[in-house]
């Protein structure tokens, strides 16, 4: 199917609930992305630091992008002020360094809190334990601000999906009754191609759908 079928498809799934849609373009060509961009769709999703610094910009101005993927410290320079939203905040180290850099800028870094839920070594963010820690070092902050969490839930049949993402929604509920400064609780991010529609069920707010609308990635390329 075309680009075009496949947005109709994932959209008709998102559109009672309103949720948000990011397209996830990593390794896709500008020209795929400017065939969504012309269908309606204005959050996309990138990976990587230097692939979204070729891509973005060759394309529109009013693009929000989304950076989904572990964000380096070298690299957060690249991004001051052009970036909508993080996903991928997972350590005080790289929160002092978001910290340091858009307040030299006098700008904001809106950020979602990476948890690793399935606490998987091969992935980034971080365990639920180490969740407290990075908060309070958030409410610290003047040029950084969370506005929810993220997660990349580990493989597994329909069970031990909503296992994960019923704890996610639990925590982020918890989350959502408490009073921060710099911290609210607005977005959960959590579903992919494969398993966003049970995200929905449990209570995702915006999901992260590449394959489902692109196509199988070739990362030979």
């Amino acid at each position: 199917m075309s680009i075009e079928e496949n947005l109709n498809n994932v959209e008709a799934d998102l559109k009672e609930r309103k949720i948000t849609l990011v397209a996830v373009s990593k390794t896709k060509p500008v020209e795929d992305i400017q065939t969504a961009y012309n269908v309606g769709v204005r959050d996309f999703g990138e990976n990587k630091v230097q692939e979204f610094m070729k891509k973005q910009p060759l394309l529109p101005d009013d693009i929000r992008w989304h950076l989904i993927g572990h964000l380096q410290r070298n690299k957060v320079k690249y991004i001051v002020g052009k970036v909508y939203l993080i996903h991928s905040l997972d350590s005080i180290r790289l929160l002092n360094e978001l910290e340091r850099r858009y307040s030299a800028k006098k700008l904001t870094a809106n950020t979602l809190i990476q948890i690793n839920i399935g606490r998987e070594e091969s992935k980034t963010g971080i365990y639920v334990d180490d969740l407290e820690r990075l908060i309070g070092a958030c409410e610290k902050c003047t040029s950084v601000k969370v506005k929810g969490l993220m997660a990349v839930i580990p493989k597994g049949d329909e069970e031990s999906c909503r296992h994960y993402f019923k704890e996610m929604k639990s925590i982020f509920e918890d989350l959502k009754k408490r009073e921060f400064k710099n911290i609210s609780m607005d977005i959960l991010s959590m579903g992919m191609t494969h398993d966003y529609k049970i995200a929905i069920e449990e209570g995702s707010t915006l999901v992260r759908v590449g394959e489902g609308i692109f196509g199988k990635r070739n990362y030979n390329k």
